[in-house]
């Protein structure tokens, strides 16, 4: 079974957006992954399809409504539905490499993109949601952040990328930031390419690899060194 994504959205037209493309388009189109994207506006219940209202204990903005945002999850994922189901917020825990990876490796997702003030707690908590961050910043809505995370996910499906090693050595993977690249030409700029590279010794080619990718983590993401991964 291919991977299958259910994104529940107020903007179901921003999808697929850049997951039509490359990589991901190509997978798209070849049915190694399938993508829904749900309205949430057609489970309202009244003629203007309201989704939110007032938030309880007064403050500014709107609050997704828990019986509307539950009849789209209901709709999307039926009772047995395998499919973890998540929601796009900035108060979620940070997405890592690991979580991508054992997305990956299960049937597919059911994505709520959040916007307003934020969905209902008790929707959140009656449907189990997992929630997701891809970084300490806020966004208009949770659709930039489902596509990034289904692009992080899908390009590790298997055959989506023509050498599944592409997606082994690089930040995160083992807990370090990813070390340099180069290619030809071997001089541009008066800047050559690193001689180790071009010595033929895959040993040493490792090892200065290796601690470029130490040298950039501890200069760039210094949290990153603690992780377990890179003991």
């Amino acid at each position: 079974m291919s991977f299958r994504a259910s994104v529940l959205t107020l903007y179901p037209e921003m999808f697929p957006g850049a997951l039509g493309l490359s990589l991901a388009g190509r997978a798209l189109e070849s049915g190694l992954w399938a993508l829904e994207a749900v309205q949430i506006r057609d489970f309202a219940t009244d003629r203007h399809r309201t989704v939110d209202d007032t938030p309880a204990g007064g403050g500014a903005g709107m609050v997704m409504r828990a019986d509307i945002v539950a009849k789209a999850i209901d709709h999307a994922a039926p009772k047995g539905d395998p499919r973890p189901k998540l929601l796009m917020s900035p108060r979620g825990k940070p997405l890592t490499q690991a979580r991508v990876r054992e997305l990956a490796a299960g049937p597919g997702a059911v994505i709520v993109c959040g916007r307003f003030e934020g969905v209902d707690q008790r929707v959140i908590d009656a449907r189990e949601l997992e929630e997701i961050s891809i970084g300490d910043y806020i966004l208009s809505g949770g659709e930039p952040a489902a596509l990034v995370l289904l692009d992080a996910v899908v390009r590790l499906l298997p055959g989506v990328m023509g050498n599944d090693q592409s997606g082994t050595e690089e930040s995160f993977e083992n807990g370090l930031l990813e070390h340099p690249h180069y290619t030809r030409p071997q001089e541009w700029e008066g800047r050559p390419v690193p001689a180790v590279l071009t010595s033929g010794d895959h040993g040493k080619v490792a090892k200065w690899r290796r601690k470029q990718a130490e040298r950039l983590t501890a200069d760039r993401r210094p949290d990153l060194i603690s992780h377990p991964l890179t003991k």
